[in-house]
């Protein structure tokens, strides 16, 4: 579809973007959501999400609604059925406001949300399916190797939207961001340089031992005594099924870096993960949802890939050194590739600082 053929929505227009995905993925849609906001800055913008990713929207400009439901699976102490009716309830409410477009906005084609959709009477269905589906479709196709940003913006020419996609953001608390620097500041006062370390995966592929964070980090210390650190984990028990936890890791490290210019600093929620990240300069992690959070905070990163595809999933829109092994299991990166890598980072941060020189 080109822009002369492409939805001219005014500021009656109601466009609702869902994401279902987890926190990474989310916010890897912002670029688009951004874009129809630019395209579009009269029309009603709203955003569907599960309760596990919601926090990545809340406060960002482009919306004018968030809505968010419950999965079964994260209900908690709810019941199940509070949990649907609650589901039931959000149909009738985006019924009553009476959605345009409805933008699924995964690259992989999910009946699930193309059902809901059609139930809250969307005019019109954007996203990635099959032309069957009622209303506008885009069959996803093969588009050869992409970012997850670019495969989502390419729902972005059906709305006439041109031209590269745009950094990705997410909005911390600013009150909680002064909070936890003025913390960082009372515990680490002789820093000039902050670097957020990031231990937890879910991928058991994408841990680095523990040994591994303790020599880097001393070697970083060593070669640049400006340097200081904040450690970042999820807290709770290594054995928890469900939302396994890097407590004895990070006490393990914190041990071993006794008088240390290190601060603890566990993320209970995404909340704190996000204010956290915010009050650093640079992060060291794998990949994950905390790389893609640094990453729309603007953050420069030092990043171990695993078993995942850096051309797919690697941080968008921020200087960054990635680090991937033939193994592709992130414990086989070794201390000195990581130092390697840190030192490129800095290389390149402190060129694009550099002045041009005229010809």
């Amino acid at each position: 579809m080109t822009s002369k053929s492409a939805p001219s929505a005014t500021g009656k227009t109601r466009i609702l973007v869902i994401r279902r995905d987890n926190i990474g993925d989310l916010i890897l849609t912002t670029p688009l959501i951004h874009a129809l906001r630019s395209r579009f800055p009269a029309a009603w913008i709203g955003a569907l999400v599960n309760s596990y990713n919601a926090k990545v929207l809340e406060g960002n400009p482009d919306l004018d609604e968030l809505f968010v439901y419950t999965k079964a699976k994260h209900r908690g102490s709810a019941s199940l059925w509070s949990a649907y009716w609650s589901t039931i309830a959000l149909i009738f409410r985006l019924r009553r406001i009476g959605i345009d477009y409805a933008v699924l906005a995964s690259p992989a084609a999910s009946s699930k949300a193309q059902m809901f959709a059609r139930r809250i009477n969307a005019k019109k269905i954007v996203g990635f399916g099959d032309r069957t589906t009622p209303g506008y479709a885009l069959t996803a196709g093969e588009a050869g190797p992409m970012h997850e940003v670019e495969e989502v913006f390419r729902i972005a020419p059906l709305f006439g939207i041109e031209g590269a996609p745009p950094a990705s953001h997410v909005y911390p608390d600013e009150h909680q961001v002064a909070s936890v620097r003025s913390l960082f500041g009372r515990a680490l006062p002789e820093h000039r340089t902050l670097i957020g370390v990031h231990i937890s995966a879910r991928k058991v592929k994408q841990r680095w031992p523990v040994e591994n964070f303790v020599q880097l980090l001393d070697k970083l210390h060593a070669f640049r005594p400006d340097l200081a650190f904040v450690l970042f984990w999820s807290p709770g028990d290594a054995g928890n099924s469900t939302h396994p936890g890097d407590d004895i890791k990070a006490r393990a490290i914190l041990e071993q870096l006794d008088r240390f210019p290190i601060t603890p600093f566990p993320t209970l929620g995404l909340s704190d993960l996000f204010a956290g990240i915010a009050a650093c300069d640079q992060l060291i992690c794998s990949d994950g949802g905390a790389m893609h959070v640094a990453a729309a905070l603007g953050k420069p990163i030092l990043c171990f890939f695993g078993n995942s595809d850096p051309r797919h999933w690697h941080p968008w829109g921020v200087p960054y050194q990635l680090l991937q092994t033939p193994s592709e299991d992130v414990s086989d990166i070794t201390v000195q590739q990581a130092l390697d890598g840190f030192q490129s980072l800095q290389t390149r941060l402190l060129n694009s600082r550099q002045p041009a020189v005229p010809a």
